[in-house]
């Protein structure tokens, strides 16, 4: 790569659009920087699945030709983003990750990819992931796992290990995640990056393909807390097309990030979120940062929320029984892969047959133990009694929220595992989101922010920032000063110098 791409490609996204707004820098420029360093390391890293060239520069060139006739920009405006591959994108693959719609072209757009478009932000393709958002590695990609940037031989977390790989390679400033349990929070955190997880039904779900529909939200990834706020700004907001839906106006989370400051809040620990499964080094890290905040003019106070420790078992069945539903309709009779279909098969037959070929065995594995909690006789034990801790879950948030302004927690367990390191282990990879699970069943506001590197093996750690309900600015108030703090302190490496690669 020249030396004007690497420069380009380290800068942030609020820069990036600042020098193409000023006419610096084109977004035809901006975008083919992306498209190199894509090409010079995406094979190692395979955070894309499909690299969108023509129709990204496309997408750049009326950028700069609206610039040229004097037309006000946005504040993304030509800056290129990765987006996960489970968001519907006319006239480009949508496969999320699996091979029953290998090749599928929608013949629409997500209401979330429609806002990225109005807003001028430059699609630059789709990210691998976890198949159907099942995982917390991507290492159930029909298409092969991702490498962490961090350490090729470890995993991006999960689901959307692409998006957050994609960050840390500087294959863009920008990126889209989505968290059924984690799913945006768990990969920042183990590769040093920002993302967020709105409040539910914050960010329309019309065209993303559903996983668990009480629990999936779609949320912005990037490499810095104003850049997060900057694209969550873009995409929330109401939308009659999606039932869950919030109609509320979006709480001012880029003023929060611009304006980062926790003095005189009350942040809350939770007692449950540490103890045995712990790294020490993230442990290490994140009494730091409660130092830290401390010195920032934060009050401590110690919270005690017993139903935290249920979360788990409660989401893995919530979570699987909503699958087994939503997944139903991968028939092979409609739409995606179609086996069996010569003439000999009758259509069960046929449904039967592509499931089997197309559904990969950590979907298999959900569906046969949703479709089990759902079944007669067993509905009340199992799926009622979770949904019973789902409501003990929100109420001591609740309770916790009338003692604090926001809690705080590592993110994840552990730093990044080695890829295939719990693959016979569907527990041990399920404890990947011990953390993060609580807040997706009470449907709260998280954030996970680069907190520094564990002193065991050097790879990132992330806080975890959680806010009550419809108050995301919170998140961004508290993650801008802590990366702050930070950043005056360490540096941050991301911005400095990609991992090596």
């Amino acid at each position: 790569m020249t030396d004007n791409n690497v420069n380009i490609i380290k800068l942030t996204a609020a820069e990036t659009a600042a020098r193409i707004a000023s006419g610096e820098l084109t977004a035809v420029q901006v975008t083919e920087a992306h498209l190199a360093r894509i090409e010079a390391v995406d094979e190692k890293v395979h955070a894309f699945l499909h690299v969108d060239r023509e129709g990204a520069l496309a997408q750049a060139r009326a950028v700069d030709e609206k610039r040229e006739r004097g037309e006000k920009l946005g504040p993304l405006a030509g800056v290129p983003l990765a987006l996960k591959d489970i968001f519907t994108t006319e006239g480009i693959p949508t496969t999320v990750g699996s091979k029953i719609l290998e090749g599928w072209i929608p013949p629409y757009d997500a209401t979330l990819t429609k806002r990225l478009k109005a807003a001028d932000v430059v699609i630059l393709g789709k990210t691998n992931m976890d198949e159907f958002a099942m995982g917390s590695s991507t290492e159930n990609s029909a298409y092969g796992p991702t490498g962490n940037p961090w350490d090729l031989t470890r995993i991006p977390g999960g689901s959307g290990g692409g998006s957050s790989a994609a960050l840390a390679a500087h294959m863009a400033p920008l990126a889209i995640g989505t968290d059924t349990g984690g799913s945006i929070r768990q990969p920042a955190a183990v590769t040093g990056t920002v993302g967020v997880k709105p409040t539910y039904g914050a960010v329309s779900r019309y065209g993303m393909v559903a996983f668990s529909s009480s629990l999936d939200q779609g949320g912005p990834c990037a490499r810095t807390v104003l850049d997060a706020a900057l694209l969550h700004e873009v995409i929330a907001g109401h939308d009659p097309l999606d039932s869950t839906s919030i109609d509320a106006p979006v709480p001012p989370v880029v003023e929060a990030a611009r304006n980062g400051s926790v003095e005189g809040m009350r942040v809350g620990v939770v007692k449950q979120f540490r103890g045995e499964g712990y790294q020490a080094g993230v442990i290490q890290r994140f009494d730091e940062s409660v130092a830290l905040l401390k010195e920032l003019g934060a009050e401590i106070v110690e919270l005690d929320c017993p139903s935290f420790d249920l979360g788990l078992s409660a989401y893995y069945l919530i979570a699987p029984s909503e699958c087994s539903s939503n997944l139903a309709r991968f028939d092979g009779l409609r739409y995606g892969l179609r086996s069996g279909d010569d003439g000999t098969h009758s259509a069960e037959e046929v449904t039967s047959l592509t499931r089997a070929e197309g559904f990969g065995p950590e979907v298999k594995r959900r569906i046969m133990l949703g479709t089990y909690a759902l079944s007669s006789g067993y509905y009340d034990a199992y799926y009622g009694s979770a949904q019973k801790v789902r409501t003990l879950i929100t109420r001591d948030f609740e309770k916790a929220f009338e003692q604090v302004d926001v809690i705080v927690s590592p993110t994840t367990p552990t730093t990044a595992f080695p890829i295939g390191e719990r693959a016979d282990d569907p527990m041990a990879m399920y404890l990947a989101d011990l953390c993060t699970i609580p807040t997706n069943l009470a449907g709260n506001a998280a954030m996970s922010l680069p907190c520094g590197l564990a002193p065991e093996d050097n790879l990132p750690v992330g806080l975890q920032i959680i806010a009550p309900a419809l108050k995301d600015d919170r998140l961004y108030k508290v993650g801008a000063a802590v990366e702050a703090a930070f950043v005056e302190k360490w540096g941050h490496p991301l911005l400095e110098e990609a991992p090596s690669l």
